[in-house]
């Protein structure tokens, strides 16, 4: 009987210790949440604030914190972009691009010809801002992108301290050497170099994705253009930069297609000589004469024959707004191959397609030019004279 009452005795102190630490438990709990709440403030005070303007993607739906690839950014449709993304090859176009009758292979850095700001490589600008370049087309989704030269060089991979040097150096080289000593030494190739054919390569891509995307905010309709087309309006956008929206003629022409299909003999050749300096209406581009009105741009649905443009028709008229400007006819050589390409037959025969792009394009010649001519046919006459009077 008493064992009994031991073991009784025993199992209910147990429970009593038992109850006790639940009871415990229960009164500490509000303390532990209250000393765990700081902790996880303190943690979240101690993460960085994200900064204003980005947007973070975070594709899985977790907290991990987002990786540099999953922030948004405005050079997002750049990093994006694919080979496939146009129906021309890029290489090719690169390839072109860093030919000298183009654009030229330099591998340090030497001043641009008329700002003597800095250029690399195939003309990669060393130090332009960032500028706004405005859509005015309101039928066109796709938004202009100028980014500033850092932010082109970073996205071409290459590390911004880099360009901060090249800066500092040129500005000591051009003090010292001039515009003119530094043509010079381009010529005999006696610059050292100071960034690798790769890294050249990088920054010419980068450049030339960024003239196919503007190349697209020019024109509405880039996507639905042959692969020579989209070719030469990249070629254009990559040489002009911001200076195509001046081409006002040629953009209409792009841009209107049914509007000058409608009217092939009556787009005026005095407009088209100004190279689309000038900022006309739609119905301005259509020449009117005396005995007929200059016409709506709805009733330009047909030709003056009473049927619509043919398909090289329309491209040579498109043609003609560049083959008059005056850009033609001081870089006649690039602006051959340039106009040619938007030939809808420039596939088939490039060089039949050139032929008559050629005959069209009337180079300028220069007074200075002439002048020299003319200073060394004097020269050789004096030298022949006076070789006779020696003799």
């Amino acid at each position: 009987m008493a064992t009994q009452d031991g073991a009784a005795a025993m199992t209910i102190g147990r429970n009593l210790v038992l109850a006790c630490g639940v009871a415990f438990a229960f009164a500490a709990g509000p303390v532990a949440k209250a000393q765990l709440a700081p902790a996880q403030q303190a943690t979240s005070a101690g993460e960085p604030a994200q900064a204003p303007g980005i947007v973070v993607v975070n594709r899985q739906g977790s907290s991990s914190p987002a990786s540099a690839s999953q922030l948004s950014s405005p050079l997002q449709p750049l990093l994006d972009f694919q080979d496939s993304d146009v129906k021309f090859n890029i290489q090719t176009l690169m390839s072109i691009l860093r030919d000298n009758r183009h654009e030229g292979w330099v591998l340090a850095a030497y001043p641009d010809p008329k700002t003597s700001r800095p250029l690399i490589g195939a003309g990669f600008s060393l130090d332009l801002p960032a500028r706004e370049h405005v859509q005015r087309d309101p039928l066109n989704p796709t938004q202009f992108l100028e980014p500033s030269s850092a932010q082109l060089w970073e996205a071409a991979g290459l590390e911004p301290a880099r360009l901060t040097t090249m800066l500092q150096q040129y500005d000591r080289e051009l003090d010292a050497w001039k515009k003119k000593k530094f043509r010079r030494k381009i010529r005999t190739h006696d610059l050292f170099p100071e960034i690798g054919e790769e890294d050249a390569m990088k920054l010419l891509r980068i450049s030339t994705i960024q003239a196919i995307h503007n190349a697209g905010a020019y024109c509405r309709n880039f996507d639905q253009l042959t692969g020579p087309q989209q070719m030469a309006l990249t070629q254009l956008v990559f040489q002009m930069g911001v200076n195509l929206e001046q081409f006002t003629q040629f953009l209409f022409a792009i841009n209107h297609r049914m509007e000058v299909a409608g009217a092939p003999a009556s787009i005026s050749p005095a407009v088209m000589a100004t190279g689309g300096v000038s900022s006309p209406s739609p119905v301005s581009m259509i020449a009117a004469s005396p005995d007929r009105p200059a016409a709506r741009p709805d009733s330009l649905q047909t030709s003056a024959s009473g049927s619509p443009l043919s398909d090289s028709e329309y491209w040579h008229n498109v043609q003609g707004t560049l083959i008059h400007s005056d850009w033609a006819r001081r870089y006649s050589t690039r602006a051959v191959s340039v106009i040619a390409m938007l030939d809808p037959g420039y596939n088939s025969a490039p060089w039949i397609a050139e032929a008559k792009v050629r005959a069209e394009v009337h180079p300028l010649h220069t007074r200075r030019r002439r002048a020299a001519v003319r200073t060394a046919s004097a020269r050789r006459h004096r030298a022949s004279a006076s070789r006779t009077h020696k003799s």
